[in-house]
């Protein structure tokens, strides 16, 4: 395995977030979470104290830059700089267009594709100066393909692949850039869906999963690659499924 990282995770109050937390402090990471739900993250903190492994949280709500300035700046203060960013908060209320959910759509807009610049715009200066970084990015297999009721979200998650791949170019070597991509997996992103025949069909659709540990272990293995190799892009999906 590569050094111990400082890891910073948003999101990390469940699912990906959570599983991945969990993955890369027991490899030994220090990991600083963030999420809005401060409970969930004070909770999984004491457990990896509790197990000893190096851990801490900070309350983070992606869609306001000044917001994860602070995130970024606390972790620096705790820890003394940022190896690595997981920009993991993601929402996904599907609806057709039809049903004109246009708050929800601005939502999505502002969590997945917004939420992913400002982790960029506030931790690429420290990995700059230090000369050295690694940002991960949570797609989708929808950042492949589009279906009925995910038009909105998988255009966020398109957009997450662009910005990831123009990070990539214009990094000069010195930042490295993953997107990671789950298929169907077991998380609370379903939960957010009010529209009540795409809240069904997902329902359907994740008859066949697989557990967050799963996309967690992808992060892992692209965090530890030495530092002149760079995993561009990996996509996760259940065995069984055709999507």
């Amino acid at each position: 395995m590569s050094e111990h990282k400082v890891v910073l995770i948003t999101g990390a109050s469940s699912g990906i977030g959570a599983a991945t937390a969990r993955k890369l402090a027991a490899d030994g990471h220090r990991v600083f979470l963030g999420a809005r739900r401060t409970d969930h993250l004070a909770h999984l903190v004491e457990e990896l104290v509790d197990a000893g492994y190096i851990a801490a949280f900070r309350r983070v709500d992606v869609t306001d830059l000044a917001d994860v300035r602070s995130f970024v700046e606390a972790a620096c203060e705790q820890f003394g700089r940022v190896d690595v960013v997981v920009n993991n908060a993601g929402v996904m209320p599907l609806s057709p267009l039809s049903a004109l959910k246009i708050d929800e759509w601005n939502r999505m807009l502002d969590v997945n594709v917004r939420g992913v610049l400002h982790g960029i715009a506030a931790a690429l200066p420290v990995m700059k100066s230090q000369g050295s970084g690694h940002f991960v990015n949570i797609a989708s297999v929808g950042a492949y393909e589009v279906v009925p009721t995910g038009a909105v979200y998988c255009a966020t998650k398109f957009a997450v692949r662009a910005i990831s791949e123009g990070l990539r170019q214009e990094s000069s070597g010195d930042v490295r850039v993953t997107v990671v991509s789950p298929g169907v997996t077991e998380s609370e992103l379903a939960e957010s869906i009010s529209d009540a025949t795409a809240r069904e069909d997902m329902r359907a659709y994740r008859a066949v999963s697989i557990p967050a540990a799963a996309i967690a272990d992808a992060i892992a293995f692209a965090v530890d690659q030495p530092s002149n190799v760079d995993v561009n892009e990996i996509v996760v999906r259940p065995t069984a499924s055709a999507q």
